[in-house]
């Protein structure tokens, strides 16, 4: 969420036409469509994004780690699309070209994502089938323009003006900000509030993000007549890896009577410049330090996964009115970003710097990463709570079961070879809690004796394991009559509250609980479960024959399964609410912890990782090491993939490998930051440019980039390095 992954900006240089201006400002006027453009688009990858864990849970009906696995496997594809993007604009079709075409594509993913939303249209499959094909339009959609937007709209910006080019970046990033804030609050709205088809809209919720991407390319095509447009010159990631093989290749092939190299690349030099070489080497240097890196995303990007599910197990109220949605609590991130990055910036770091701490880059990373492993601590610590609210299923061999007593007195139940219920079981009392019956296998029939008054009574069930169970027990002329009911002990994946109810009276009753119709037959019917929104009902109709009444059930809460059994009073029907399932009792402000952690994490970690990264390579090869950042995004996303379907743990275990692992991984990273040395790439121009005033490496100088024009065939290099020699 905060947009930490869109700070990397590799400028370019322009042609010289110059282009309108915003009135009395050195702003082209271009990079207003730029801006509308970008934010448009975030807008509708972060709309999208904020539901889809819910739509495959919801509407695809997945499992929770299924769900994960799939969400996590799409942002790891957005993040490693950026690398075919950059390709594609610097070698073949320029930056102008590459964003329209790519966002053609982006539109068709979010058409064919939306109409796979639509129940109507075809089966589950079909289902299944639209909506992959749709996210894998969509990855290669914003994967491909990830590194192409920003970058074109420095481009717009005349060389003189550099302080407008950094303040557009600036503005550029809160469009990011702005998109992301608005998308994930409105859109959960449009899933949850507006209803079609039957239930949530999930069409309309990513047909909205579909509309804004149509207008952010509408837009983007709009300013075509303003923008500077640099051909494709070649993309420098291409010469590295060609460098790197080569390099590779003749060190493989190379004899114990082959003159020794002080490094392996410099078996490269036989076709690739001295400089671009020493360039790769010190790019390799930062590269190494990113290994350890995803497993900070790994953490990170479970924001819109495992925190939005534990957040569908929490209470989502304030106050009797507003409701927040649990995909609503993203969010905070994007708000944190831009509340935290000036609060480092002005408050923090001036305060760190007068306690004379010398808190170098790489320390504020690792910093930045103990923060996200506290963060995962903090949300362990909730997930534990909120697991006191569920009831668990019965191991194998067993099942769950709970006792209703609805005759006029207590009974005391014994269960044939078993030591359950051994106190008496009052009249019309809540069950305290289910029971774990020994079955031995795969079913059993189990004999129960039943003693009312000293009068004993003989009940035979039979029990499946696995199953939770009610037990309802009711006077009869002759005795206590048992009956067994299956329970739904599984919180609703949407919020909504479970209910049944059973009828003590004897004439049949149909009562409508919101929308949702129920019927209960008479003489102690039980009515299916169904599922109802959370709200307070103090009004239910309840009819039988002509005759209509009203009872008041109260709040039927955040997942919770009521069982309301309906009597006769004094002033008519009675109910009874019993509560087979607590309500989600930890209210969601208890996320706000791990979400300030995981925020300031991210504003010491990726921004500063970037800072330090960009600071540490020729200015050329910042192109490089954005794809290397974008790919450690992407390996941290395959890291929760995998532990998601294989690790099968408890949700609160999973999050404590989580933060256990990061610590490790910190302490390695730490190591690997102390023996790192800073360099300067501006020294690079300096030692070349001594070299050559020198006379020592004039000739070779000369005759590399000679051999890298006639052999290489590519002047990708010669247009970027051996050009910046000279700068």
């Amino acid at each position: 969420m905060g947009k930490r992954k869109e700070h990397e900006l590799d400028i370019h240089e322009n042609g010289k036409s110059k282009s309108p201006k915003l009135c009395g400002t050195n702003y082209p006027v271009s990079i207003s469509f730029i801006v509308v453009n970008e934010f448009c688009e975030r807008f509708s990858y972060y709309g999208m994004k904020a539901v889809l864990t819910l739509y495959f849970i919801n509407y695809l009906h997945w499992d929770q780690n299924l769900s994960t696995a799939v969400y996590h496997a799409f942002s790891s594809l957005c993040y490693f699309t950026p690398v075919l993007g950059a390709l594609i604009a610097d070698s073949w079709l320029g930056k102008f070209r590459t964003i329209i075409y790519l966002s053609v594509v982006y539109v068709l993913g979010h058409i064919i994502k939306s109409v796979g939303a639509i129940p109507s249209v075809g089966n589950s499959t079909v289902h299944i089938a639209l909506s992959m094909l749709g996210l894998v339009l969509i990855a290669f959609g914003t994967g491909g323009i990830k590194p192409c937007v920003a970058a074109f709209g420095g481009d717009q910006f005349d060389e003189e003006h550099t302080i407008e080019r950094r303040k557009f970046f600036s503005i550029f990033y809160m469009s990011i900000n702005a998109g992301s804030v608005l998308s994930t609050v409105i859109t959960p709205i449009l899933r949850g509030d507006v209803k079609c088809f039957g239930g949530d809209c999930y069409a309309l919720a990513f047909g909205v993000p579909a509309i804004l991407m149509v207008i952010a390319l509408v837009v983007f095509i709009s300013g075509s007549g303003m923008y500077k447009k640099s051909p494709p010159e070649g993309n420098v990631l291409s010469d590295v890896c060609k460098c790197i093989g080569l390099a590779i290749k003749n060190r493989w092939r190379s004899s114990e009577f082959d003159s020794k190299k002080k490094h392996w690349l410099d078996w490269a030099e036989e076709k690739y410049p001295r400089r671009l070489i020493h360039e790769i080497k010190m790019v390799l240097r930062v590269l190494v330090l990113y290994i350890p890196l995803p497993m900070f995303w790994a953490l990170f990007d479970q924001q819109g996964s495992r925190w939005t599910l534990q957040a569908t197990r929490m209470n989502m109220a304030f106050g009797s009115t507003f409701v927040l949605k649990p995909d609503q609590m993203q969010m905070l991130n994007a708000l944190l970003i831009l509340l935290f990055v000036p609060i480092f910036d002005v408050v923090v770091y001036p305060l760190i710097g007068l306690c004379r701490i010398n808190l170098t880059p790489l320390k504020k990373m690792a910093v930045g990463m103990i923060l996200a492993a506290l963060a995962f601590g903090a949300a362990t610590l909730v997930e534990v709570n909120v697991m006191k609210t569920v009831v668990e299923p019965a191991p194998r061999g067993q099942c769950l079961l709970q006792v209703y007593n609805l005759a006029e007195s207590d009974i005391q139940l014994d269960i044939s070879g078993s030591n359950l219920f051994s106190q008496p079981i009052k009249s019309y009392e809540d069950p305290p809690s289910y029971q774990h019956l020994q079955l031995g296998g795969s079913s059993k029939n189990v004999s129960m004796r039943i003693i009312q008054n000293k009068n004993t009574s003989e009940c035979v069930q039979s029990f499946r394991e696995q199953k939770a169970y009610s037990l309802i027990l009711h006077s009869s002329g002759s005795g206590v009559v048992c009956q067994l009911a299956s329970d739904n002990i599984i919180k609703s994946k949407k919020m909504e509250a479970h209910l049944r109810f059973i009828n003590t009276l004897s004439e049949a009753m149909n009562i409508t609980v919101g929308d949702v119709d129920f019927y209960v037959a008479g003489d102690y019917g039980i009515s299916p479960n169904k599922s109802v929104i959370r709200n307070k009902y103090t009004k239910v109709r309840c009819s039988s024959g002509s005759q209509v009444s009203f009872i008041n059930l109260g709040l039927l809460d955040f997942g919770a399964s009521y069982t309301i059994i309906l009597t006769n009073g004094s002033v008519g029907i009675v109910p009874k609410k019993m509560v087979d399932v607590v309500a989600n009792n930890i209210h969601i402000t208890w996320q706000i912890p791990q979400y300030i952690l995981i925020t300031a994490g991210e504003v010491m970690f990726s921004i500063t990782g970037l800072e330090f990264s960009y600071s540490q390579a020729p200015a050329n090869m910042k192109s490089v090491l954005q794809a290397g950042w974008l790919l450690t995004v992407a390996f941290g996303n395959v890291i929760v993939l995998i532990v998601a379907e294989g690790a099968g743990l408890n949700q609160w275990m999973e999050f404590l490998l989580f933060a256990g692992l990061l610590v490790a991984v910190c302490i390695i990273f730490s190591i690997m930051a102390y023996f790192y040395k800073y360099v300067d790439p501006e020294e690079l121009d300096k030692l070349f440019q001594d070299k050559t005033v020198d006379g020592e490496d004039d000739d070779s100088l000369k005759k590399d980039k000679k051999e890298h024009m006639e052999q290489a065939g590519d002047s990708t290099y010669l247009k970027s390095g051996i050009k910046n020699t000279a700068m």
